[in-house]
């Protein structure tokens, strides 16, 4: 019971931190997803280019965040040894993926700012 309660305890500070870092994103860059979608599309100015590097950053450290937070738990799924938890796919290889995903997601959200900083140094 009381592992059960940890759990959902654990699932539960993911899914704040996540709706907060989502707000704090939208709070950093300025614009929404669906306006920074529409900018991607037309963009050609210096102020939308920094505008769209600032989103990207904003939603690389969002998935930083999560990176950190699944660390953190494929970390502690690891180390329990129960028998039911030794069975392929294991919760600790779904911690490491979901880890991987937003590492991965980080880096194309770095990527994609370093992108637009540069067009937006090539406007100038």
């Amino acid at each position: 019971m009381t592992h059960k309660m940890q759990v959902l305890a654990a699932i539960a500070a993911i899914a704040i931190t996540a709706g907060l870092a989502r707000g704090q994103n939208s709070m950093n860059a300025g614009i929404s997803d669906a306006q920074a979608q529409q900018m991607l599309r037309s963009a050609h100015t210096v102020e939308q280019y920094h505008m769209l590097a600032s989103y990207f950053h904003a939603r690389q450290l969002v998935f930083e965040e999560k990176a950190q937070a699944e660390k953190q738990e494929w970390d502690r799924r690891s180390q329990v040894t129960a028998a039911s938890y030794q069975k392929y796919p294991r919760p600790a290889d779904s911690s490491r993926n979901r880890y991987e995903y937003f590492t991965y997601e980080a880096q194309q959200m770095s990527d994609q700012a370093a992108h637009y900083e540069n067009l937006s140094a090539s406007a100038k």
